[in-house]
């Protein structure tokens, strides 16, 4: 790291660290949940939205390190949770948080973290970190807060070299719910909260969840749909049963290659199918992977809410090069020197030129990989939802 005072002793004061597999150790003050958990060290530029981020369940298994100094400032609340399973295991801050300065708060932040079992570590050079990251890759690792300042470094050094990553693992079988779900939320105002999805309304959408984010749904429903939610592991025959106009494909954490092992074969014979599909982030991946194309694991990710994309190729007439700011959360990409002949590549990433959307030539199919429900983030990429649910017909 670029800051030698991150490998001197632990200071006076210190609660919470982060240790390193190569040994570095970081320290801090720890605040949200006692203990420790290991995971993958990210990073994330939004400047708003941190509930929504550490809710998110893509970021299972990630220890997420806000460049923003102040989080946690406006307190929590329940209406910007994104997901009730396993979201981040903490997050690494640079100020210590303050009291709640929003109207709309009814706990504190490190409350909320220490009631979601959630670890905090504050007064850390993040932009030291973040640098670290962006020069030698996102590291494995173990966050930890001891409130009497006592900690088992070896151990936890153990711990963070044991720890096999990210890449070859499966996290989608860890945060898929485990039944059908008919999706009765629609979208939130103002004054009013989130209202509620018209039950007889059409076209009907099967999402298929891999770690799915609850703003992804009230989307859809916002565009005209009605949305019943399955498991990431429904049979092909199961999702057919359900008589769907179109399949959603959610976003989700972990290897896509790992969750394509029983994910793929389902989305390969709804393409046969031509069953009308939508994929983003996660679910993006994995219908490349199902048109012949591959994944890698990026050298550091793209996690914020201000990523430029552009439009590419020849389907989108006047608006070809129109770029969009969108929220992304991925650690692999689609290799776009994979694609097939039959795959158009959408949108590309204006920060580094990786592979940003897909559309499938002579099926009713695209994809991308970032987050147009935009919770936290900007609202350019609605325009996918009303381009995937009025198309259903």
């Amino acid at each position: 790291m670029a800051d030698p005072a991150s490998f001197r002793a632990q200071p006076s004061g210190a609660t919470g660290c982060i240790v390193l597999a190569d040994g570095t150790v970081i320290w801090g003050r720890g605040f949200g949940a006692a203990g420790s958990a290991v995971g993958e060290v990210c990073f994330n530029t939004a400047m708003t939205g941190y509930q929504e981020v550490l809710t998110d369940p893509s970021y299972a298994a990630q220890i997420v390190t806000f460049t923003f100094p102040h989080i946690g400032n406006v307190g929590a609340n329940a209406e910007d949770v994104e997901s009730k399973v396993e979201g981040a295991v903490g997050c690494v801050v640079r100020e210590d948080v303050t009291e709640p300065s929003s109207f709309r708060s009814i706990e504190k932040f490190a409350g909320w973290m220490a009631r979601n079992g959630k670890i905090g570590v504050s007064g850390v050079d993040t932009r030291a970190l973040t640098r670290r990251i962006r020069q030698t890759g996102a590291p494995n690792a173990v966050i930890a807060h001891a409130p009497d300042g006592k900690f088992d470094l070896p151990a936890l050094l153990a711990r963070a070299q044991g720890w096999p990553g990210l890449e070859g693992m499966d996290l989608a079988v860890r945060v898929t719910r485990d039944k059908h779900e008919s999706w009765e939320g629609g979208y939130w105002r103002l004054g009013t909260g989130y209202g509620r999805a018209p039950r007889d309304a059409k076209p009907h959408v099967v999402a298929i969840d891999y770690g799915s984010k609850d703003n992804i749904f009230r989307n859809l429903v916002k565009a005209g749909a009605r949305v019943t939610v399955v498991p990431a592991k429904t049979s092909y025959e199961d999702v057919m049963a359900l008589s769907p106009d179109g399949v959603f494909l959610s976003n989700g954490p972990g290897d896509p290659a790992a969750t394509g092992e029983y994910a793929v074969p389902v989305i390969a014979q709804l393409l046969e199918a031509d069953v009308p599909i939508f994929g983003i982030c996660l679910g993006h991946q994995l219908l490349a992977l199902a048109a012949g194309a591959k994944t890698i694991k990026m050298h550091q990710g793209h996690r914020g809410a201000n990523h430029p994309v552009q439009r590419v190729g020849a389907g989108w007439g006047e608006t070809s090069g129109l770029v969009e700011i969108t929220s992304m959360n991925h650690g692999f990409a689609v290799d776009a020197a994979t694609l097939p002949d039959n795959v158009e590549q959408t949108h590309v990433s204006l920060f580094d030129g990786t592979n940003c959307g897909i559309s499938i030539r002579g099926k009713r199919a695209f994809a991308v990989q970032y987050h147009p429900e935009a919770s936290p983030g900007p609202q350019d990429s609605f325009y996918l939802f009303e381009k995937f649910v009025g198309g259903l017909g």
